[in-house]
């Protein structure tokens, strides 16, 4: 029997609830020790994720300690997901895969990120950096609706829903919040039907009603 797997979260960051979605998707027993911001950056947190931020996770049934949102989703699809459920096995699927994964890593998250942190937290109004990321918004979101435009399928990867589509829900859920004038069914319907289609998997539905109750 698995044992429950450690995932070390914060009740406001997007991140770990990625974490969450794909361990509730694959059935996998987990529990969630939340973390306060002062003690990620020191021990013993830093130990199990050197950057000293959420996520990370210790799985003790391999042993393996890992931190970063997106090596934790590979880790846990490549040790438990045996029938693919959630990727695939053959070449250039795989691969494409990752891509997706990549991009929501190193666009959408930090996009999406600054964004909140000028529209919301900085100590002075600067205007030309929430203009500038909210563009970028909208451009990642452009990429994402074209790219199914162009494939004619629902998912990012063919026609299955995998890990990389899921990595996208949890900072998707966000957007009313950080670009209030965006209406993604207009702007950008492919995207906003297939973003439609993640957000009502009853494992992304029950772990974003869970992330609303934290907030």
């Amino acid at each position: 029997m698995t044992k429950p797997i450690v995932l070390y979260s914060h009740a406001s960051g997007p991140n770990p609830w990625k974490v969450a979605v794909l361990l509730e998707e694959l059935g996998l027993p987990y529990e969630t020790k939340f973390m306060e911001f002062p003690d990620l950056k020191n021990e013993p947190y830093i130990s199990l994720n050197p950057n000293g931020r959420v996520p990370a996770i210790e799985d003790p049934n391999t042993g393996v300690v890992l931190g970063e949102s997106g090596a934790i989703l590979q880790y846990i699809v490549e040790t438990y997901d045996k029938s693919n459920s959630l990727t695939y096995n053959s070449s250039p699927e795989k691969y494409k895969v990752l891509q997706w994964l990549h991009f929501q890593m190193s666009g959408q998250g930090p996009y999406f990120g600054q964004k909140a942190w000028f529209s919301n937290y900085h100590a002075e109004k600067l205007l030309s950096a929430e203009e500038r990321y909210a563009n970028e918004i909208r451009r990642v979101l452009g990429v994402i609706d074209a790219h199914l435009k162009k494939q004619g399928t629902p998912y990012l990867v063919g026609d299955k829903c995998t890990f990389a589509d899921l990595a996208w829900v949890t900072w998707n859920s966000l957007l009313g919040w950080l670009v209030p004038d965006l209406d993604t069914e207009k702007e950008f319907p492919v995207f906003h039907a297939w973003n439609q289609r993640l957000v009502t998997r009853p494992a992304v539905k029950k772990v974003l009603e869970e992330k609303a109750k934290m907030v």
